[in-house]
């Protein structure tokens, strides 16, 4: 339970949470560790519901049974005119699991039937529950970025390892962008797929670059690495401040644009195609009552692919 921005969660036994009509009671099996529940409990997004439970890649099980999943979106009004032009995700009311209601860091969650889907069979609590923010925010950045050949990934961490696999099986060249010094990441990501993996220029122009990492000077040295008309993706739901950086950067029609959420047709598209690459996540599992010991690994920057608490 977070209490107040800035400090750690608590670990408290709570009342079981009721389900109002059109919701669901589930029972947690597994909850991803996100960096944007990073940025809440740090107080880098501000006026979360308080107390709150944060997570928000939601392996539940309902009463009959059934294994579902609870994403970021949570909830939106289906009426405003981004709604009804099929773009939820940037709904005006918009609650999300795990901010604006409690989330998955716990043993029993609620969450409105309309946004709880079934998973697959065949693929773990602990693997499946990367896919439900990491992988849905990867695979809808990577559907932004357009069809360009050679993608760079900004920042190799839960994400990008996924949209790595996504984008090799798609016929991508994979050009990862790692810490200085970080051999760890670059040679997790090489084992990956990535035919080039560092910290400096890449060997040749992208045509496309996504931005995981929540670093707002990479935008010009992402901008600077692709070809004319290529795209800059940044993925993430919080960024230090963007230096100013010289037009000619952004000169020769080359785009830079943001990803906000998701919407129920990237869960879908990615939950059909994730069996056919096949998507194999790569997890660290913590006990519930470790959760933050795995914030601070993942805000030591020392995670490999995802972090996962069980309860």
């Amino acid at each position: 339970m977070l209490h107040r921005p800035g400090e750690p969660l608590a670990l408290e036994d709570v009342a079981e949470p009721a389900a109002a009509a059109g919701h669901m009671l589930l029972r947690v099996r597994a909850c991803a560790v996100c960096r944007t529940d990073l940025h809440i409990v740090d107080g880098e997004l501000e006026h979360p519901k308080l107390p709150l439970i944060p997570g928000h890649q939601v392996v539940g099980e309902t009463e009959d049974g059934r294994r579902v999943g609870v994403p970021w979106l949570g909830w939106t009004d289906g009426t405003c005119r981004f709604c009804v032009s099929g773009r939820e995700n940037l709904c005006d009311r918009a609650r999300f699991t795990g901010y604006d209601v409690d989330g998955g860091y716990a043993e029993w969650c609620v969450a409105d039937e309309r946004y709880v889907f079934d998973l697959p069979d065949g693929v773990g609590d602990a693997d499946v529950a990367p896919l439900l923010c990491a992988g849905l925010i990867g695979y809808r950045a990577l559907r932004l970025a357009g069809d360009g050949e050679r993608l760079g990934l900004y920042g190799f961490g839960s994400s990008a390892h996924i949209v790595a696999q996504v984008a090799r099986w798609q016929g991508r060249r994979v050009f990862a962008f790692t810490r200085q010094g970080d051999e760890d990441a670059q040679s997790f990501a090489l084992s990956l797929g990535a035919e080039w993996a560092g910290s400096d220029a890449p060997p040749e122009e992208l045509d496309a670059a996504i931005i995981f990492a929540p670093v707002g000077a990479l935008i010009p040295r992402a901008l600077a690495a692709v070809a004319k008309g290529g795209v800059v993706v940044c993925a993430g739901i919080h960024m230090s401040d963007i230096p100013s950086f010289a037009y000619e950067l952004l000169w020769g029609e080359r785009v830079l644009r943001s990803v906000a959420n998701l919407t129920r047709r990237d869960r879908e598209e990615l939950l059909a195609l994730a069996p056919q690459v096949p998507v194999r996540t790569h997890v660290e599992t913590f006990p519930l009552e470790q959760g933050n010991k795995a914030l601070a690994k993942l805000r030591a920057g020392g995670a490999m692919g995802s972090l996962v608490l069980v309860p």
